[in-house]
């Protein structure tokens, strides 16, 4: 039956790539659902198996999610994951306690700090060693090493954030120094992004360039929660005194892709901009209204974004039988023991504060659509050949993959620590 659908890229634009559209879209967000469904009952996070469905429904295999940017379908997709990568960041806003989140902040900037410097310098020490493989490099391998070090730094928070919503452990040190130090890294893998894109470029970084670059991410962040935080509680007090249908849910709704769009203009990234806009609503007296009335809207744009994610492995990097494939799966397997040890390391940065390290050096481990990004400006720019991208989309997909089960087995046989026992004994999930 399937057969007789639209599902291949129609040859000109026009009504059938509409109903393509409408049937790849339905298929998706059947496919997230009843994945993340079948494991959540096999006791395994939802958003793996949303990975996973993304995986079977790409390129490499179905084909029902476009994958090339030839593709008529795939430039709409990409909006729909972004919004959905936007609110899920939204939602996590809401739910963060900003006081909580500002007592963990020293702690947070270390294992940040810690969990870009150990991925990037033992990225780039591996690629200009004689242990890399040559063969791989398209331009001088210095060039190439710091392309490969900086696609091991990002951590995809929403990957994590998902995470930690389904383990409903929000409200705990682990989590709320996780979130913030995913924050600090995206904040620190912003900066690096724009400059290996100089670097890709032909232009120069240097010390001005750096402090530019990560003032503007900061700047931003500090004046959206600082004006914001003053003026939305009257606005959206008005507001809700309006009586016409959804006001409150559109205009939260609208808020988000403002300073999400604000933050993208000023330097730094819609990610953050959404971040800033959730904790700047969850100190409104509508916050409960506005939570439970956006969770249907993520409940739909959500699952695109991870079953597009999941869609970007290629299955054939996989195929052990195909000895060209060798040299990509072996790259690929160093890049990834070395993305995850140095993530998984930076929970041991803070020696100060007593919590489950391992969680949080685990929740710092998947790199997603940040490691995308990364790898998908070396290869436009000529920077990395299609067999190093093709071993950092490995490490990417492994580390999302394998992220999730890690960090819930982490939490449940190590514990957890509760806001108020940062100094005291463990509290082991049930």
């Amino acid at each position: 039956m399937l057969a007789a659908l639209p599902l291949a890229a129609p040859a000109a634009a026009g009504p059938d790539e509409v109903v393509r559209l409408f049937i790849v879209l339905a298929i998706m967000l059947a496919a997230g659902k009843f994945s993340g469904e079948l494991f959540d009952r096999i006791g395994q996070p939802a958003v793996l198996g949303e990975l996973l469905a993304g995986a079977v429904l790409g390129g490499s295999a179905l084909g029902i999610i476009p994958s090339s940017p030839d593709d008529p379908l795939y430039g709409v997709l990409h909006v729909l994951a972004e919004i959905g990568v936007i609110v899920l960041l939204f939602e996590i806003g809401l739910e963060t306690d900003l006081k909580q989140l500002l007592r963990v902040g020293p702690g947070a900037a270390s294992v940040a700090l810690v969990g870009v410097a150990l991925p990037f310098a033992a990225g780039f020490l591996y690629w200009i060693s004689p242990v890399s493989v040559a063969d791989f490099n398209v331009t001088s391998a210095s060039t190439t090493a710091i392309f490969l070090g900086a696609a091991l730094t990002a951590t995809s928070v929403g990957i994590t954030a998902r995470v930690l919503t389904d383990l409903k452990i929000f409200r705990t040190t682990e989590a709320q120094m996780i979130l913030g130090a995913a924050v600090l890294d995206d904040v620190l893998g912003l900066v690096l992004l724009g400059l290996v894109a100089t670097l890709a470029a032909g232009g120069s970084v240097g010390v001005v360039q750096v402090g530019r670059a990560l003032g503007i991410a900061l700047g931003f962040l500090a004046v959206a929660l600082g004006l914001g935080l003053l003026m939305a509680p009257r606005v959206f007090a008005t507001i809700d005194r309006m009586r016409v249908r959804g006001v409150l849910l559109v205009s939260a709704f609208a808020f988000v892709l403002i300073v999400s769009a604000l933050a993208q203009v000023a330097g730094s990234a819609m990610i953050i901009g959404a971040f800033a806009a959730g904790i700047i609503l969850s100190g409104t007296n509508q916050f409960d209204a506005i939570e439970s009335q956006m969770k249907p809207v993520a409940d739909i744009f959500t699952p695109i974004f991870f079953l597009s994610i999941g869609a970007q492995l290629d299955l054939g990097l996989l195929n052990l039988f195909s000895p060209a494939a060798w040299p990509v799966l072996l790259v690929g397997g160093v890049v990834t023991l070395i993305a995850a040890l140095g993530k998984v390391a930076a929970g041991w940065a803070v020696p100060w504060r007593r919590f489950n390290r391992l969680a949080v050096g685990l929740g710092m481990m998947p790199r997603g659509e940040v490691g995308l990004i990364f790898a998908n400006i070396g290869l436009s720019q000529g920077v990395l050949s299609r067999q190093l991208f093709g071993a950092i989309m490995i490490m990417v997909i492994a580390t999302t993959f394998l992220a999730p089960p890690l960090l819930k087995w982490s939490v449940r046989r190590r514990g957890i620590t509760a806001e108020d026992q940062a100094a005291g004994p463990w509290h082991p999930l049930a």
